[in-house]
């Protein structure tokens, strides 16, 4: 008779799950000796279960389909945490397995016992245990309905010998994903429509909830002459044959997304959940768009909320309005935008012999070289603003990282899942070298998986996103440095192809070989620790923060650290 455990993994099966990820343990024997005797679907073994639900995460948002992750009793699946806070996050469908102890030992404090039930709670859409056989073919229905329709984590808990436990074959069903169609009603529409069409100044700002409706907001600002400026899960929706687009804002973006924003009169939000709110207009009449009404109104003043799909409610608008000949609202901010992106890519260049690599300029060489298909990650932190500044999409290309969630160490896992799903797709981790040697042992996973990720480190021997934000409060840099290895040593010695460089003549060649190296690959570029990531407008706290800490600096005798900042920065100036 069927275990358990041997349903669980025919009903994966049966759904399309072609990955399990995690760590075997104990209270998982049932689970992976019926993922063996099954033999269509991979156990993608990890070095550590955070990286295992990151990678899960990662495999959700490129396919959409449901992933799997697991984690044994008590340590084990308390290690799932972070990803699975990620994942639900960024609202991506996992389905994590957390085992438990036995159960006549639950309650009792038993050799690590916790309450995975209760610890998950928070970062889920469910959250249930299966304590009886007959429990377990509609509760794992219900956990794969629930993470596929409403985008997020579901964790099923089940205790080893409850997985063990024999039952009745049930059949098996495939969980159909919806893809509905939801319009605000006609007033609404028409409401929007008048307050849109009235206004000479429109900016759209997209977010991921534009996925799949690139044309019809493109043929929505084209009647509205506006400008369109996206928030980093936007980017690879939105950006890709754009002649509206002016960029990013917030702190990861440029000068003209923020001005276009700053000077519209109706703010048109599409599908984004953009959470800084210092960078919305004060006085703009605001219109917003998104399927989760209770999304509208977080993050500023909202004038007039339309619950709606983004592709359908950009296109019954659009059927709405006439065409607005005043252009000089986009023509301004396409203007400033050039003269932005122009700026931005001379940064973008080599350094004098002898001195440290601009990141900028890796950042770039890497956007040239690298596949029209290539799936990107990057770390928070300073990996991911040149992410957003350099890397240019096609349409093909993808950008993975933790935006919403903001955890370090997630480039590197989350391109072992994006790799896990095709070996031959191109995948290319921005990573820092504080993320790469918190998750380190997850350059084994790469050999021990043969995943051909390839890894780009931003080697600053700092946490230089967290020095900035020092600076910027007025703080003398303190506990952040980091006194790293050679990182393509240490990628050799795990196996992968380790590459080191220092010197930006040698840097260009270097990322070619490094990209088209036949397996996993690590690139160590020593980058300026000095080079500032400045946010496209700086506040007057921000610039009383930084005259404060350089008084603090030189006080502190430390003032040559200002002289390699100026020198280093003093080409963004002009």
């Amino acid at each position: 008779m069927p275990t358990v455990a041997d349903h669980l993994i025919e009903q994966l099966d049966t759904q399309g799950v072609r990955r399990i990820y995690g760590i075997p343990g104990d209270s998982l024997n049932g689970l992976t000796d019926a993922l063996r005797e099954n033999g269509r679907m991979e156990w993608v073994h990890h070095r550590h279960e955070e990286a295992a639900a990151f990678a899960a995460a990662a495999e959700a948002e490129i396919t959409g389909e449901l992933t799997v992750c697991v984690g044994s009793c008590g340590p084990g699946n308390l290690h799932l945490i972070n990803g699975l806070y990620d994942a639900n996050r960024s609202r991506v469908p996992v389905l994590a397995i957390a085992a438990q102890i036995p159960t006549e030992e639950i309650g009792s404090n038993y050799f690590q016992e916790t309450n995975p039930v209760e610890v998950f709670r928070g970062c889920s859409v469910y959250a249930e245990q299966v304590s009886d056989p007959k429990q377990m073919p509609r509760m794992l229905r219900i956990a794969m309905r629930e993470a596929i329709e409403k985008r997020g984590v579901a964790v099923l808990v089940i205790s080893g010998d409850v997985a063990l436990a024999e039952m009745e074959r049930t059949p098996t069903q495939r969980i159909i994903k919806t893809n509905p169609r939801v319009l605000p009603n006609e007033q609404e529409l028409e409401q929007a429509a008048e307050i849109l069409e009235g206004s000479r100044k429109v900016t759209i700002l997209a977010g991921a909830g534009v996925a799949g409706a690139h044309d019809e907001v493109i043929a929505l600002a084209d009647k509205l002459a506006a400008p369109i400026v996206h928030a980093m899960r936007g980017k690879e929706h939105i950006e890709y044959d754009n002649p509206f687009d002016v960029g990013m804002t917030g702190l990861l973006g440029f000068a003209s997304g923020a001005k276009a924003i700053d000077e519209c009169d109706v703010l048109l939000m599409l599908g984004t959940d953009f959470p800084y709110q210092q960078f919305y207009p004060q006085h703009a009449t605001i219109i917003q768009v998104d399927i989760r009404g209770e999304q509208i109104g977080r993050r500023t003043r909202v004038d007039v909320p339309l619950v709606g799909t983004v592709k359908d409610t950009a296109a019954a608008l659009n059927a709405l309005l006439p065409v607005q000949t005043h252009r000089k609202h986009l023509e301004n901010a396409l203007e400033h935008y050039r003269k932005t992106r122009t700026k931005l890519d001379e940064l973008a260049t080599g350094s004098k012999p002898g001195a440290a690599i601009h990141p900028q300029y890796l950042a770039r060489l890497i956007d040239q070289a690298a596949d029209d298909d290539t799936i990107f990650t990057a770390d928070v932190g300073s990996p991911v603003i040149w992410a957003a500044r350099y890397l240019s999409m096609t349409g093909k290309r993808r950008v993975l990282g933790s935006f919403n969630h903001g955890s370090m160490a997630n480039a590197l896992c989350h391109a072992l899942g994006a790799q896990a799903i095709d070996p031959n797709r191109q995948v290319i981790a921005f990573a820092g070298d504080g993320g790469l040697s918190m998750m380190l042992g997850e350059l084994l996973t790469a050999t021990q998986n043969k995943l051909p990720v390839k890894i780009v480190v931003f080697n600053n021997s700092s946490l230089n996103f967290v020095e900035l934000e020092m600076k910027a409060a007025g703080f003398v840099t303190y506990a952040t440095d980091l006194h790293n290895p050679d990182f393509g040593a240490v990628a050799t010695a795990a196996g992968l192809k380790g590459y080191r460089v220092d010197d930006s003549s040698q840097l260009e060649s270097t990322v070619k070989e490094f990209l088209a190296h036949d397996g996993p690959a690590v690139l160590d570029v020593v980058t300026d620790r000095q080079e500032m990531s400045m946010p496209p407008n700086i506040k007057l706290e921000q610039a009383k923060g930084f005259a404060l800490y350089a008084i603090r600096t030189v006080l502190s005798g430390r003032g040559d650290e200002l002289l390699d900042l100026a020198k280093t920065n003093w080409r963004q100036m002009f």
